[in-house]
């Protein structure tokens, strides 16, 4: 019980901090001791009025975007999210997983999967052509994950804007990002290297209450689960049943939220108190103590979650930045770095 309250109490506070970490209050000291010159974090040259003059359409260019291929597909509101958070996981959220050449992150086999680039590519064309070399890639995905999460029935959050494009992407590093079948200490540590906390890692999986996945992640828990020549003694077994059926090939896809999968609800948190999480790491979260009071609180709470997940898509959205005069680059093409 103590366990629970503890985390109830952290999880309220969470709520109530800037989008940002915890400000320490400043102490005035009348003497007023020398200190060095510091450097502003790179996420406080951000602004959600970074284009009102140099390209005050923006928003409204990349909502019509979105909301036309979403009209055509829903499924891209998923794979827009999922494509922001595979680029902000690795080197920070600088469009890295959009550079299109050999050995890059997007050529890599973890990144297979991944889809919206023509969407991205689509939207930064239409960008050049009312504001030329003004408005990142990274700043347009990011939009576009925020954009494409409301067109699903999620919650609308400013985006603050100012990113820089990196020149940088390694497709030995699109493995950091998670496949599904690490275990909670590993994804905390990423999400705290990242500068997240196990708030933003539940809160933050609750995307899977929309969208799919391919049939090769969860094979491991059909048979011979960890070595044990058994499925994974934590999925309901009609479940398994039913995906073993949906996945005679890898290259299959699967609902993540087997009960609601088109409707961004709190129902990826109830599947998971009834053994339905489809990834190993989605069903862990309630196993695991660390994480399942939130995964309860958040069951129970829609409000809690459509709220929190605004706040910690912020959160992912101002890791590792780049910005500044001194920092990366503004590219013409999303695919290439500047000539």
């Amino acid at each position: 019980m103590r366990l629970w309250w503890c985390w109830v109490i952290a999880f309220v506070l969470t709520l109530h901090l800037p989008n940002s970490a915890a400000q320490t209050p400043r102490i005035r000291n009348k003497t007023k001791p020398r200190t060095a010159p510091t450097t502003r974090p790179a996420a406080d040259h951000l602004s959600t009025a970074y284009y009102a003059k140099s390209c005050p359409n923006l928003e409204a260019i990349v909502n019509r975007k979105v909301n036309a291929w979403i009209k055509r597909d829903s499924t891209i509101a998923p794979s827009i999210i999922r494509l922001h958070f595979h680029d902000c996981a690795v080197r920070g959220c600088d469009a890295s997983v959009l550079l299109n050449r050999r050995g890059s992150e997007r050529s890599a086999h973890a990144s297979k999967t991944l889809r919206g680039f023509t969407l991205i590519d689509e939207i930064k064309a239409e960008v050049e052509r009312r504001c030329p070399r003004t408005v990142s890639c990274a700043d347009i995905l990011t939009a576009a994950a925020r954009d494409a999460t409301i067109l699903a029935g999620g919650p609308f959050w400013e985006v603050p804007f100012g990113r820089k494009d990196g020149r940088v992407s390694l497709g030995t590093e699109a493995n950091l990002v998670p496949q599904g079948h690490e275990n909670i200490t590993s994804l905390i540590g990423l999400f705290q290297k990242l500068g997240l906390n196990i708030v933003d890692l539940v809160v933050l999986s609750g995307a899977h209450t929309i969208g799919r996945s391919s049939c090769s992640s969860i094979q491991q828990r059909f048979s011979n689960f960890n070595g044990t020549r058994k499925f994974d003694p934590s999925i309901d077994i009609n479940y398994l049943n039913s995906l073993k059926r949906q996945c005679k090939l890898g290259t299959n896809f699967v609902n993540l939220d087997v009960t609601t999968p088109r409707t961004f609800d709190v129902a990826y948190y109830t599947n998971l108190e009834k053994k339905l999480g489809l990834l190993s790491t989605d069903q862990l979260l309630h196993s695991d103590s660390r994480t399942s009071p939130l995964v309860d609180a958040l069951a129970s709470q829609a409000q809690l979650f459509t709220s929190q997940f605004a706040v910690s898509m912020v959160k992912l959205g101002n890791v590792r930045v780049l910005a500044g005069k001194m920092q990366g680059e503004i590219r013409r093409n999303c695919n290439f770095v500047n000539s």
